[in-house]
């Protein structure tokens, strides 16, 4: 079996293709419908990496971001945001808060804006995790 990355995002044909392409690149893929479930998931087996959307119902991919890149044993993970909001959008409104409103949070590991080419996401994959 190949490394495992759990995909994370609400739309049930997203987290479909992007599961097979990256099977058919020998790797092992998990999914998840939102960051409720994907927190249990990665409770139980952490992935070697993540892909994950940043709107979605339950508890937002904000929010799992926000939550691996602030606990100790989760922030050597890979993130690879896959989402239709632009990186420089997402940075500007979720990566500083407010002050008084917490620490700010790191750039992920990679951003692609949907849709996402499907070679560039192999690429960047192998270049995240091998």
């Amino acid at each position: 079996m190949g490394k495992k990355i759990l995909i994370v995002d609400d739309e049930y044909q997203i987290r479909e293709i992007i599961s097979t392409l990256l099977e058919e690149h020998g790797y092992t893929a998990i999914q998840a419908k939102n960051g409720e479930e994907a927190k249990n998931i990665i409770k139980e087996d952490p992935p070697d990496m993540i892909i994950l959307d940043v709107l979605m119902p339950e508890k937002s991919g904000i929010k799992l971001y926000r939550e691996l890149k602030t606990t100790d044993s989760l922030l050597k993970i890979p993130v690879m945001i896959c989402s239709g909001i632009a990186k420089r959008t997402f940075m500007r409104t979720h990566g500083t808060p407010p002050e008084g409103e917490g620490p700010g949070i790191p750039e992920p590991d990679a951003y692609m804006e949907k849709p996402v080419k499907p070679e560039l996401l192999v690429r960047t994959v192998k270049g995240l995790i091998g």
